[in-house]
């Protein structure tokens, strides 16, 4: 691919950035993916030159080339697509990834055999390497993918990683042990996820806790969320992926030991497999619109969020901005840490303690509503877009200070 052409000039440029991220686009969901676009189009909005370095990929399980390679403006972007060379042959990358999805610790060999063996963008790397100068910083995130672990620490003096960290399995391997502490910054979203990785090794000196960014919706409509899916009484929503590392499973089976009469509103990705014995207290609608999701979240008695995975929580956020108390797993410690500094929920560890908190919302309507609007208060004293971006911009000034001595 030849070098990029030049994106618009902007009367108050303060310099270019790029970001990269194993994919991008309005249509991806993806908690990691949202937060670049957002972040992309906010700096862009105050003056910034901004292109995206990403892959052709649209799906995170296949990552196959499903858009075409090249480069397009998308809203004053200058996004830049490069196709993923994927493996012809997946059988040690499962087996060495059983071993590690197991607890196992393989050598680094079989981890760099596992990280190569998922995708790699050679062309995203040679266009980072052969034109870095021209960027004042480049935002690398999530972590966890060849678009960070290796193409990162080519351009590692101007690099920052915006690392969106689990406490997972792979976030303790050895191959991953440079993406913290090489680069020239790190972007933490939560004070939790900034102690995680002070656990986990060595971090860049330089670093900081961000945040992320949320919209304020204009308006929500309760009302017409129950009217599409004819839904009455009161009800939980659980919103996200439906899979094992979301804690959709696990929420089923507490579902199953909670006696209590509220149902369960499931929306997201992926197949919801409902169990026969639940389908009676399990309405599943799919995938929503951002109108929709607001709607649902506002008609909600309360959100559920069963994932430990969580650097941030956006839908927690989301769910506090409707004025919705949240209903948070423990052992979540980034999505505790949030309930712990506004009281906007209850932490659960299992079905009869879900239960308890449900009926308790339904039988203290007060209580529930002055939950649900001391976690607004919170998100928008703290993570508000603006005030994201002032912290980002004081950081992007300290790389800028850096690189003149």
């Amino acid at each position: 691919m030849p070098p990029a052409a030049e994106a618009p000039a902007h009367p108050k440029r303060k310099g270019r950035l790029a970001f990269v991220s194993p994919r991008f686009g309005r249509e991806i969901l993806g908690g990691a993916e949202f937060l670049v676009r957002e972040m992309a189009l906010g700096l862009l909005g105050r003056g910034w030159g901004v292109e995206v370095f990403t892959t052709c990929a649209t799906s995170p399980y296949t990552w196959a080339n499903d858009l075409a390679p090249g480069e397009k403006m998308d809203e004053g972007i200058l996004v830049r697509r490069f196709e993923n060379l994927l493996a012809t042959s997946a059988s040690k990358e499962h087996w060495v990834h059983g071993r590690i999805y197991a607890g196992e610790t393989p050598s680094l060999d079989d981890q760099v055999t596992w990280l190569n063996a998922l995708f790699r963008t050679p062309g995203l790397f040679e266009a980072l390497w052969r034109e870095r100068e021209r960027f004042h910083a480049i935002v690398f995130a999530p972590y966890l993918f060849w678009t960070t672990t290796v193409a990162m620490p080519a351009v590692a003096e101007r690099a920052v990683v915006m690392p969106c960290l689990h406490d997972e399995v792979y976030a303790r391997l050895q191959v991953m042990r440079h993406v913290l502490s090489l680069p020239a910054s790190v972007w933490f979203l939560s004070e939790p996820e900034h102690e995680l990785a002070h656990n986990l090794g060595p971090v860049a000196e330089h670093h900081s806790v961000v945040g992320a960014g949320m919209d304020i919706p204009d308006k929500y409509d309760p009302a017409a969320f129950r009217a599409e899916y004819g839904i009455d009484g009161p009800f939980a929503l659980y919103l996200n992926r439906r899979e094992t590392d979301k804690g959709w499973p696990w929420l089923l089976e507490c579902l199953a030991d909670a006696g209590t009469p509220v149902k369960l509103v499931s929306a997201g990705p992926g197949s919801a497999d409902i169990p026969h014995y639940l389908r009676h207290r399990v309405i599943d609608v799919g995938v929503l619109s951002n109108e929709q999701r607001d709607n649902a979240l506002a008609a909600a008695l309360a959100f559920i969020q069963p994932s430990l995975m969580e650097s941030y929580s956006r839908t927690v956020m989301e769910a506090w901005l409707a004025s919705t108390p949240v209903l948070v797993r423990r052992g979540s410690s980034v999505v505790e840490w949030h309930r712990s500094r506004c009281d906007g929920g209850f932490v659960f560890s299992d079905g009869p303690e879900l239960a308890s908190f449900l009926d308790q919302l339904v039988a203290n309507p007060a209580q529930a509503a002055a939950m649900g609007r001391r976690g607004r208060s919170y998100v928008l004293s703290n993570y508000r877009w603006p005030q994201v971006l002032d912290r980002v911009e004081t950081d992007l000034a300290w790389i800028k200070s850096r690189a003149k001595t």
